[in-house]
């Protein structure tokens, strides 16, 4: 059932970004060519292509790995920081909106993605970039039980326009996966269900490990 209404709500979001799709590309981001800073990226983004499949099969591998823009966000306290400051960790970076019905619907996996995965290593870090009523998301983050995940914002919005520019954002919600030297290793325009065994299995191999023993 989850997956189902994972489907029916990603087609409606694909249909909102499909006169945009055509700009989406598997090499690096537009206007930001594939550097050898990110030569180690590559190896790393092809390890992740067979993952990109079931409930994450929209994800796309960049195949020419190329650095990330250094986005600027808020964190919690309202403090400024970039994407820069994050350097040392893989980042699944996130946009969100709480009147982006797809958003709110992924983001309760997103929250069990970082209670499973998140530490020195990885972070989920889910930017909400509500313009109006800033306590809004917050409120909402609360009420639904969200507890793992710091609660990032950009109330301006500039974030989501920055990563258009570069080709990687047309619609909501949309996710980046980083690697630890700021190089992008893919992206999803949608939403999908992050606390899955492909997802699970798409992020240990963009982190470089392997699944717990059971």
């Amino acid at each position: 059932m989850a997956r189902a209404a994972t489907l029916v709500i990603a087609a409606g979001v694909i249909g909102l970004a499909a006169g945009a799709a055509a700009f989406y590309w598997t090499g690096g981001m537009a206007g930001n060519p594939a550097s050898a800073s990110c030569a180690a990226a590559r190896e790393v983004s092809a390890r992740m292509a067979p993952h990109a499949r079931g409930e994450v099969a929209a994800f796309t591998v960049t195949e020419r790995p190329a650095p990330a823009p250094d986005l600027a966000f808020n964190t919690p306290d309202g403090r400024a920081v970039t994407l820069a400051d994050f350097r040392g960790k893989v980042v699944l970076l996130n946009l969100w909106a709480t009147w982006c019905a797809p958003c709110r619907h992924e983001m309760p996996a997103l929250d069990r993605l970082q209670e499973t995965l998140g530490g020195p290593g990885f972070e989920v870090v889910a930017v909400n970039i509500d313009t109006r009523n800033p306590e809004r998301a917050r409120t909402w983050l609360t009420d639904t039980g969200i507890r793992h995940m710091a609660h990032y914002n950009d109330h301006s919005a500039r974030i989501f326009q920055d990563l258009r520019k570069v080709g990687r954002a047309f619609g909501m919600p949309t996710t980046l996966v980083i690697d630890a030297k700021g190089c992008e290793l893919g992206y999803l325009a949608g939403p999908a269900e992050w606390a899955s065994e492909d997802a699970l299995a798409l992020v240990r191999t963009a982190i470089g490990t392997s699944a717990p023993a059971r």
